[in-house]
């Protein structure tokens, strides 16, 4: 059974920094693209981050382009969103989310994703 767990969400100052990690199990992330999406209320679950294991491709939206970084570990089974300089619009629980057959350019579209993880809240405080 394929899991993924995210954790390091939390309340946060606006210009700080957090980073969610993501824990698979069931399945090898070096055989999926990983990625990152968002969902504030009200609103679509949006895009935030895609890579290949290896983080030889990677992807961002342009809201969190020099902002953000994803990257994998294979060795942890692991996937990672570092995020720094936060902004209040950045609030939103954040998922991880895993592709095996499009890729890191097809993870850009929430519904490639194969399985998804439970999501971990952020909030950044103006």
């Amino acid at each position: 059974q394929v899991q993924l767990v995210e954790s390091g969400g939390g309340l946060v100052q606006a210009g700080g920094s957090l980073r969610l990690s993501c824990a698979a199990s069931g399945l090898t992330v070096s055989s999926y693209a990983m990625g990152w999406f968002r969902q504030a209320p009200g609103r679509e679950r949006e895009f935030v981050a895609a890579s290949t294991w290896s983080g030889g491709t990677v992807y961002y939206a342009d809201s969190v382009k020099g902002r953000f970084i994803i990257s994998s570990d294979n060795a942890k089974n692991a996937a990672y969103l570092q995020m720094n300089r936060l902004k209040p619009e950045d609030t939103a629980v954040y998922y991880c989310a895993a592709a095996s057959h499009w890729g890191a350019a097809g993870l850009r579209d929430k519904r490639k994703a194969d399985y998804w993880g439970q999501g971990t809240q952020v909030t950044v405080s103006s």
